[in-house]
């Protein structure tokens, strides 16, 4: 299966199921190392079996407890550095700071740049990572960025679990997605919407409404598209909006569920038919508060391209034949 130098599967404390996964997808074993943190919050790793000349990849989202995971990362990626590692490649399925890509108001940090240019410090040869807020985080790095795209798996759930949907509509709760929306619906053939919020007034505090720019949904299955959900804020807005203007049944489909601030009872009370995550955050809290929850497994994804860049295979071919042909893993 694999040639040359072996490959090491390396975890931290961030999201050890999917790790354990993507382990059991590629047929080995996760290397033991031991991440501890002291009394005084610093933070110590161990390695239990030598490194020297592998192809060492290390498995840490960036959720929950997000400094210290990135903390750990970069401890992780110094000490297989220092042991010889011939190739260390970080797989960051969500990437952490990715919202703070930009300078969009003065003296605003550009976080996400900083993040890149540690893991390079650090020595980071590679990184992996799913869905990018923004595609030009991949410039921020002199060293290969692949962004993995949930969009095939997002498409075969629509096929196979939302009834009606070559009536839908995909609908984007913001501008910055209407790209995203645009080439789903193309694949499937149907009909995108675009919504934009905007607040009544000019104070920061001003409520905030939503109105619907490009689009028909009276009377058709929407699916709401979008990369991210924390607060849960505009994602409420988009589907109180989308029913009042006659929408017959919605569905949110969402990369990276971070619902760090969101009240999962006002979700689940929504007029939802299901919320749809991917696992590149660990879902089983929020699904236990909000049954709506749906969570697609990104493992196989994860360990394909991790086989691929180990042998030296294209990864551009995971969203093609490889991705039609794949069959979709629902987490329970």
């Amino acid at each position: 299966m694999y040639h040359g130098n072996s490959i090491r599967l390396l975890a931290g404390n961030s999201h050890p199921e999917l790790a354990q996964s993507v382990a059991e997808r590629l047929g080995i074993s996760l290397t033991p190392c031991m991440p501890q943190k002291f009394s005084d919050g610093e933070i110590n790793v161990k390695i239990a079996e030598s490194v020297r000349e592998e192809d060492v990849f290390i498995i840490q989202s960036g959720c929950r407890d997000v400094n210290d995971n990135l903390m750990e990362l970069l401890i992780l990626i110094s000490a297989c550095k220092t042991a010889s590692a011939r190739r260390i490649t970080a797989v960051i399925p969500c990437y952490p700071y990715a919202r703070m890509d930009k300078k969009d108001k003065s003296r605003a940090p550009i976080t996400a740049k900083l993040v890149a240019n540690m893991l390079v410090i650090a020595g980071c040869d590679h990184v992996i990572t799913m869905d990018l807020h923004a595609s030009q985080i991949q410039g921020f790095f002199d060293i290969p960025v692949e962004n993995l795209f949930s969009e095939p798996l997002m498409i075969s759930f629509i096929k196979t679990r939302i009834d009606g949907w070559q009536e839908s509509i995909i609908v984007s709760p913001d501008a910055g997605g209407a790209k995203r929306v645009t080439a789903i619906a193309d694949k499937l053939g149907v009909e995108f919407a675009l919504i934009h919020k905007k607040r009544d007034g000019k104070s920061e505090d001003a409520p905030e409404r939503m109105e619907l720019l490009v689009g028909d949904v009276h009377d058709k299955v929407a699916i709401l598209v979008d990369d991210m959900v924390d607060t849960g804020h505009t994602l409420e807005l988009a589907v109180r909006t989308l029913k009042d203007k006659g929408a017959k049944t919605i569905h949110a489909l969402i990369s990276h569920g971070l619902f760090a601030e969101a009240d999962m009872d006002r979700l689940q009370n929504l007029p939802l038919e299901q919320i749809v995550v991917t696992n590149t955050i660990p879902q089983k809290p929020h699904k236990a508060q909000c049954p709506k929850i749906v969570t697609i497994d990104i493992s196989s994804m994860i360990a394909e391209s991790i086989r691929r860049t180990h042998n030296g295979e294209s990864i551009s071919l995971l969203f093609g034949d490889w991705a039609d042909g794949r069959g979709l893993d629902i987490v329970i």
